[in-house]
């Protein structure tokens, strides 16, 4: 179990880079630039490589193995930052953009095949749940790398010896998947059965209107994909706007990177590591049910922050603290909500899991992505104020609605209880 954990925690760590980068990185970078929080909200469009994978999960599904998968798009990743180092963002900001698609693209057929290989290498409801924290806190871990730990010292070390660390790192990681042994598994070899199985399968490659079926058909996905789209998008307003809020009046950009690029996502991966281990002694429907709920009380107590405006330690304070609550919460949400996606997917045939899961993933990721392109122009319109009124309401909406389903719905216990064991 020990082996599985690093392999997808290391896996997911550098996933994770290309978004720290963008999500941490960039912005501040442009608003310091003089650029508008529309402008910055519009940039999050360098995601859009992840809600297309959908399209090409299929493909990673049947071709080749997922070691195959994996040596090349880390390969590719290592090759990408090689190529950035030669780039000055001042003078090529349209090149760093590309370079961030590039990496978009990379890591997204990426994940579908890590996912694929933890959906096969993962068994029963302790390893769901301690192999979904190793996803989670690998990922945010490579995002605090990339967005917290560089940002604090791009400055000294610049930005073609940040890009040549990330080559060294990409291409130690390529070696190590190569070697894997945990990958020797036929069960995660890109479901590679006896001839006539593997041409029905590349028949329904070529039908994809028979995948989405099959996908669709898979019991509790119609609730599954609407938890997805909708879960984050209160608190991803709040996360993405209130550091940017800060950086108008409160924090300079290093302090910034510092308190929330670093021991706000440090916190982030605490709540990630708990989640897995109450998910072994608690039901997920009562976890969630829970924390849905104390997330909403926290973005109360970050909005009451937005009427402050003028600079004290008091306030400088109390907003690491709302940041690393709301980010702790943020944490062992994402844990349980993967999780959940995973007990769904292992009900779908095998032949589709993968599929699957990157179906519900680019869904997770759409509905973050829209909302975070669209929170900077609500800001720019109204105000931080009731536009943080705004993301409370969907935070408190979200709430109900998972609350519902723990009673009512594809929460209940004695659905859960026929999830693999």
């Amino acid at each position: 179990m020990n082996d599985k954990l690093v392999f997808l925690g290391l896996l997911y760590f550098v996933q994770g880079i290309p978004y720290g980068l963008q999500s941490s990185l960039l912005p501040v970078y442009l608003r310091g630039a003089g650029h508008s929080l529309t402008r910055i909200g519009f940039t999050k469009i360098l995601y859009f490589p992840w809600v297309l994978k959908v399209l090409w999960a299929p493909w990673v599904d049947r071709l080749s193995t997922k070691r195959w998968w994996l040596v090349g798009t880390v390969s590719g990743l290592a090759l990408t930052c090689l190529s950035s180092a030669a780039l000055a963002p001042e003078a090529h900001i349209w090149g760093v953009a590309g370079t961030l698609l590039a990496m978009n693209t990379l890591a997204s057929v990426q994940d579908i095949a890590v996912d694929g290989a933890a959906v096969g290498l993962l068994k029963g409801r302790g390893e769901l749940g301690l192999g979904n924290t190793a996803q989670v806190v690998g990922y945010k871990a490579g995002s605090v790398f990339a967005g917290g730990g560089l940002l604090a010292v791009i400055d000294v070390a610049g930005w073609s010896w940040m890009f040549m660390l990330l080559t060294f790192v990409y291409a130690g990681v390529a070696l190590f998947v190569w070697g894997a042994p945990v990958l020797d598994d036929e069960t995660v070899r890109g479901q590679q059965a006896d001839g006539s199985k593997k041409g029905g399968q590349g028949a329904d490659a070529m039908r994809p209107w028979r995948v989405w079926r099959k996908l669709l058909a898979v019991p509790g996905t119609p609730w599954t994909v609407l938890y997805v789209l909708t879960y984050k998008l209160g608190e991803q307003g709040a996360v993405t706007m209130f550091p940017l809020f800060l950086l108008d009046h409160h924090m300079t950009a290093r302090e910034l990177g510092f308190w929330n690029g670093v021991i706000a996502m440090g916190f982030s991966i605490c709540g990630s590591s708990l989640g897995g281990l109450l998910l072994a002694q608690f039901s997920i429907g009562a976890l969630m049910r829970r924390v849905f709920v104390l997330r909403t009380v926290s973005m109360v107590f970050q909005s009451s922050l937005l009427t402050v405006l003028e600079p004290s330690p008091l306030m400088k304070g109390m907003a690491v603290l709302s940041m690393s609550v709301q980010h702790f919460l943020g944490g062992l949400i994402t844990t349980l909500t993967f999780t959940t996606m995973m007990h769904c997917t292992q009900r779908a045939e095998e032949s589709i899991q993968a599929t699957h899961y990157s179906f519900l993933a680019t869904l997770e990721v759409l509905g973050k992505l829209t909302f975070s392109a669209l929170a900077g122009g609500v800001v720019d319109w109204f105000g931080f104020q009731v536009a943080f009124l705004f993301f409370l309401t969907l935070s408190a909406g979200t709430a109900l609605h998972v609350w519902t389903a723990t009673f009512t719905g594809a929460l209940r216990e004695h659905q859960l209880k026929d999830q693999p064991k």
